[in-house]
């Protein structure tokens, strides 16, 4: 086996329990997951995640990163897109909604470790790893809130203080992660829609020109 055939698939084995472990920590919480469940949700034994990750701690900051490696990927193509912030604001809007609802279980156990952060429920060795993964979820809503700033510089939307604004977006954007369910039937079309209804809803939570909500 070539080194390059091995990198790759320490790889995907490395994805599939970070996506069976955000499973488990959406469906059971963090004190109720174990490597036990993980492992045996995944069909594979506890050794295989050991050889990845040292301990629970260690599995569930690999969990809160990827999903926050996803969240930067979404947004990562309107960053710099020319034209008027607000519309800009609504492509990265759009993208996170439905990050929010393709990778539900990464963003619930993101959530969950901001909770955990802000309840003092971590480890003193667990600390220093979380207050780095807060200043990596920090950083990603700080690239949302310089481009309501610039919207509302450019007159397209209309708020007062913007550290609340910015928060009180976020909870409307990431809102799906709680109350999103597959339907039957449901389509990748079904699904855009949603999301458009989510970002609406939090453009006019910014003070959004209706005339401009739809570009």
């Amino acid at each position: 086996m070539t080194p390059g055939v091995r990198e790759h698939m320490q790889e995907d084995s490395r994805a599939d329990i970070l996506s069976a472990a955000a499973t488990c920590f959406m469906e059971r919480g963090y004190s109720e997951t174990s490597i036990d469940g993980v492992a045996h949700a995944l069909g594979a034994t506890k050794g295989r995640i050991y050889h990845h990750f040292r301990s629970k701690a260690d599995l569930f900051a690999g969990v809160f990163r990827a999903g926050m490696d996803m969240n930067y990927a979404a947004i990562a193509p309107y960053r710099a897109l020319p034209g008027r912030a607000a519309v800009r604001w609504r492509r990265m809007a759009f993208a996170h909604v439905v990050q929010m609802i393709d990778t539900k279980p990464f963003q619930r156990t993101v959530w969950m470790g901001v909770e955990m952060h802000l309840r003092g429920a971590t480890t003193p060795e667990q600390r220093s790893v979380f207050a780095e993964l807060i200043r990596y979820r920090t950083d990603y809503g700080n690239i949302f809130r310089e481009v309501i700033v610039k919207a509302r510089e450019e007159g397209d939307f209309d708020f007062t203080d913007v550290s609340i604004t910015n928060q009180l977006m976020f909870m409307t954007l990431n809102s799906p992660i709680f109350w999103y369910a597959p339907r039957v039937g449901e389509t990748r079309a079904d699904i855009e829609i949603l999301a458009d209804r989510v970002v609406t809803c939090a453009w006019r939570g910014l003070g959004g020109k209706e005339e401009r909500n739809r570009q």
